[in-house]
């Protein structure tokens, strides 16, 4: 079986991705820091296909247990990075974007991602593994209140470009999946009616085709991936 590691997998794109990769027969190790939210996208897949560890990417620790979780199920064949946070909600203009606040959506959303890919490459490398690191439109667009979360996105993008051309052995991707209704979009956009955005499931066939195919390394959007 080949062997995943799917961070933010409680809810959301991450737990569509897992039910749609367990379903393929694949090995999981996922994780979420709602450790209730998790146990139940956990109780959705077969029990032998997943270990579920619940903790918040940023801890050293934690991410040591998903990567040793993986090795011990024969190693790590696909590394997504999709764990994330939006940071303040109601989203601030920069002038009033709290520091504290900064620092830790680009801990969660650059620092841990490359931390859990500098762990997990020698197993990656040796199975001729695949990192799909999960971006935005907002990495590369200039949305007026995005700039905290926008630009913790193109830094993630930039880091996995320049990973691309570092690793031979590895295929890097990051992919945009496009607007879904999740309860990071919710946050994005309090009070709002988002139920005209399509749900997270939309999006997983663009990531399956990442994984099933022969892509090149480098920058997709989900919607162009499973066009017409």
């Amino acid at each position: 079986m080949p062997v995943a590691i799917v961070t933010g997998a409680s809810k959301g794109l991450g737990r569509a991705l897992a039910r749609s990769l367990a379903d393929r027969g694949w090995s999981l190790v996922i994780d979420g820091r709602d450790p209730a939210a998790l146990a139940q996208a956990a109780a959705e897949l077969p029990p032998e296909a997943v270990v579920a560890i619940a903790g918040d990417v940023t801890d050293p620790a934690h991410r040591a247990a998903l990567v040793e979780a993986a090795e011990r199920r024969g190693g790590i064949d696909l590394l997504v990075n999709n764990a994330s946070t939006l940071g303040a909600s109601p989203l601030p203009r920069l002038d009033a974007l709290p520091l504290d606040t900064y620092r830790h959506t680009l801990e969660v959303n650059v620092v841990a991602p490359l931390a859990l890919i500098q762990l997990a490459l020698p197993s990656l490398r040796a199975r001729g593994g695949r990192i799909i690191d999960i971006t935005s439109d907002a990495g590369v667009e200039g949305y007026e209140t995005w700039g905290g979360y926008g630009s913790s996105k193109a830094a993630l993008e930039q880091l996995s470009n320049v990973l691309r051309a570092e690793e031979n052995d590895v295929r890097v991707y990051w992919l945009d999946p496009g607007d879904m209704r999740t309860e990071m979009h919710q946050d994005a956009f309090p009070g709002d009616d988002i139920s005209d955005r399509p749900p997270p499931e939309e999006s997983v066939p663009g990531l399956l085709d990442l994984i099933d195919g022969d892509r090149p390394s480098g920058r997709y959007a989900a919607k162009e991936l499973v066009a017409p």
